[in-house]
């Protein structure tokens, strides 16, 4: 039974909820662009020359549509990941009992698109300065983080972040609250998340930026 947590706090690992060894079902296409959601590993397609990056920023079905607009970006998918429990459900991550995060995961051609450019976008899509929520959304799962996939990653994704608050700064905002961290396990999100706004294009969006130009 999920009891009441201060959903501004993460929780311990100790006390977090025990999950499942089952993964969630994960819809077989791509609901905007039909490429295929899976490889052969089970895990989210990454063709050959492709490259990953996770993003949290606030509410997960805005975040997704941010980037599967992007050209060069060939898969998005949300789930839960930086956090405790295993295979959660999206009721559990709203419990603030699993220390999870809500995140859209990104497949891009870097040949198209680079990582600096999913950066900006990153940066320029909510604010990041807010610590455990983003705008009216409350809680652990809408904390700010990037989840870099290898040195060079987490190197872009450091000087983007210190550029970035020297602008922010000058603008009245406060430091910079995003966690930058090696890439967790992606734990995908329930079938009916992903690509949420595009089934759904008059549903619900919490991303704001701050209107401080993206470095």
């Amino acid at each position: 039974m999920l009891g009441y947590f201060n959903k501004q706090k993460m929780v311990a690992e100790v006390d977090a909820l025990p999950g499942r060894s089952m993964a969630i079902n994960v819809p077989h296409k791509h609901f905007v662009n039909q490429h295929v959601m899976l490889g052969y590993d089970g895990h989210l397609d990454v063709p050959e020359g492709f490259e990953r990056a996770m993003f949290g920023m606030g509410c997960f079905w805005g975040a997704e549509r941010k980037f599967w607009e992007l050209d060069g970006v060939y898969l998005t998918a949300v789930g839960y990941a930086a956090g405790f429990t295993p295979h959660p459900s999206y009721d559990e991550v709203c419990s603030a009992q699993t220390g999870h995060n809500e995140v859209v995961a990104v497949v891009f051609d870097p040949s198209s698109i680079s990582y600096v450019q999913l950066l900006q976008v990153f940066w320029g899509s909510h604010n990041p300065t807010q610590g455990m929520q983003q705008g009216n959304d409350t809680g652990t799962q809408y904390r700010s983080g990037i989840y870099s996939y290898d040195a060079v990653q987490k190197m872009e994704a450091q000087q983007s972040a210190n550029h970035y608050e020297q602008a922010l700064k000058q603008a009245g905002f406060g430091a910079v609250t995003t966690e930058i961290i090696d890439a967790p396990i992606f734990y995908f999100a329930e079938d009916y998340h992903q690509q949420y706004l595009a089934k759904n294009p008059g549903g619900y969006c919490g991303l704001g930026g701050t209107g401080v130009r993206a470095c």
